[in-house]
């Protein structure tokens, strides 16, 4: 996506009452939080920043008296941790004031002429103001026309809620919540912020009658929303491989992540203190003998060892290659079958979760593999299969297990253990102590333990189901706490 960042900085938006943040602070902690999520996630969508209400004037449309005090901070390139700085440290408030829709017309612009020759899925711009600005509606329809025509979606981000309802009866909304109310009530703005509102109101509506006024956040509610980091976006990688059962059944499959383990990505790298500079550290390793003069030795002459009892076993790059074990290709290959009940969910390891699908543009390997799913679902069995990632890889032993859904349907294989990764433990029985049964209070207590921390939302009918665990919406706090 592109997106422009437009940033209202006239002389309004830096005052506040006592003991409070100004606008303008508010409004650049959301672009530094929104600019902090696209740094960590390692999006592709590029940034711009426009400045309205400057002391200067930097745009390729201004011309005598029109579309003065704008400035194109940034042109669109990926985010980094320069423009980061360039928000916390070199915006600074101006001492004019600008109309907030000749910086939309700006950005539009901006967008037109950077994203030529360029694919986007998104051009998008997001408005922080106040709306303490005069605002001229002349070219408030050309405005509309050219947004849809191009297709740029636009956002609001007010110091306040807009209230709305406009007389006809039945539309009547806050902007997304009154409990998002800042400290700045309705009844406090000026004439210029209500007509402002208005002005906005009647561009978000006109633009989509249905949802264009859920497009006006309040600065609070914003900084709520992006507290937390948006996870790395990842491209489905395909693994393509043959499921075979016996020596003449073979199927196309290609089968994806689905779940694995995210990491940390090791950035980090050793830089001369002074000149923070890479190429000026050199590391260098040296090989001594365990003696009295510490005799170099070139790394040429080493060999690993295994100590065996008081000696050392040397042991080869060949020795290591002989050991290995041979896989003389990557295989999906089915071992048989057993009934879902007979596999136990503690015995689900790995560190990955894979879909299977069928092999795309091909209908025989399509309907082979709907017969295997369907016939694995309505007997309620579940195949047992030898998995390599490639000839390099050990053999993995799994289960796939057929899970169909009204989109698609596929096979999920969750790798199981050898024996030697089974640890097999002996505990006294509770149920033979007479003093760890629990009396019928205990039992009751602990019942109603259980329920009031159900994380299974029942309606009244006893029909309705709601599950309030959802990993996919639960971030990993190691992220957060890092990225913060």
């Amino acid at each position: 996506a592109a997106i422009v960042l437009c940033l209202d900085v006239g002389f309004a938006m830096s005052s506040s009452a006592s003991g409070e943040e100004s606008s303008l602070e508010q409004a650049k902690k959301i672009m530094m939080k929104f600019v902090q999520r696209q740094v960590f996630a390692e999006s592709k969508d590029e940034v711009a920043v426009v400045l309205f209400g400057t002391d200067g004037t930097r745009n390729d449309l201004a011309s005598g008296d029109q579309y003065q005090n704008i400035t194109v901070h940034r042109s669109l390139m990926l985010p980094d941790f320069d423009l980061l700085e360039d928000i916390q440290d070199v915006i600074k408030p101006g001492s004019e004031q600008a109309d907030f829709l000749d910086a939309i017309i700006v950005c539009m612009d901006l967008l037109q002429k950077e994203t030529i020759g360029k694919k986007y899925e998104k051009r998008h711009i997001e408005l922080f103001t106040d709306l303490s600005s005069p605002v001229s509606e002349d070219q408030l329809e050309i405005i509309i026309a050219n947004l849809k025509k191009t297709g740029i979606s636009l956002q609001f981000f007010l110091p306040f809620p807009v209230d709305v309802d406009d007389g006809g009866g039945d539309i009547s909304a806050s902007v997304h919540s009154q409990m998002h109310r800042n400290s700045l009530p309705r009844k406090g703005l000026t004439e210029q912020q209500k007509a402002g509102i208005d002005v906005v109101r009647k561009l978000m509506h006109t633009l989509d009658e249905e949802g264009g006024l859920e497009e006006i956040y309040t600065f609070r509610e914003s900084l709520e929303r992006l507290s937390m980091f948006k996870k790395i976006e990842r491209r489905p990688f395909a693994w393509p491989c043959q499921l075979t059962i016996g020596s003449n059944l073979s199927i196309r499959i290609l089968a994806y992540k689905s779940v694995t383990e995210e990491k940390v990505k090791k950035i980090w790298t050793v830089v001369d203190a002074k000149t923070l500079r890479k190429d000026d550290v050199q590391k260098e390793t040296v090989y001594c003998l365990n003696d009295d003069d510490e005799t170099e030795v070139q790394k040429d002459d080493t060999i690993q060892g295994f100590r065996y009892g008081c000696d050392i076993v040397p042991f080869s790059k060949e020795d290591e290659e002989q050991m290995k074990y041979k896989t003389e290709a990557k295989c999906f290959s089915v071992l048989g079958f057993r009934r879902s009940s007979q596999i136990q969910r503690h015995y689900y390891m790995g560190n990955q979760v894979l879909k299977v699908f069928a092999a795309k543009d091909d209908e025989n390997a399509a309907v082979a593999f709907s017969a295997l799913v369907h016939a694995l679902d309505e007997l309620k069995v579940v195949a047992i299969v030898r998995y390599a990632y490639d000839r390099r890889s050990n053999p993995q032993i799994g289960v796939a297990f057929p899970y169909i859904k009204d989109a698609y349907e596929c096979l999920i294989y969750v790798q199981l253990p050898y024996m030697e990764d089974l640890r097999q433990y002996i505990f006294a029985s509770l149920r033979n102590n007479k003093k760890c049964i629990p009396t019928a209070d205990q039992l009751s207590a602990v019942d109603s333990l259980i329920d009031s921390m159900n994380l299974v939302y029942e309606d009244d009918d006893g029909e309705t189901f709601e599950d309030l665990f959802k990993p996919s919406k639960i971030p990993n706090p190691h992220f957060q706490r890092l990225y913060q």
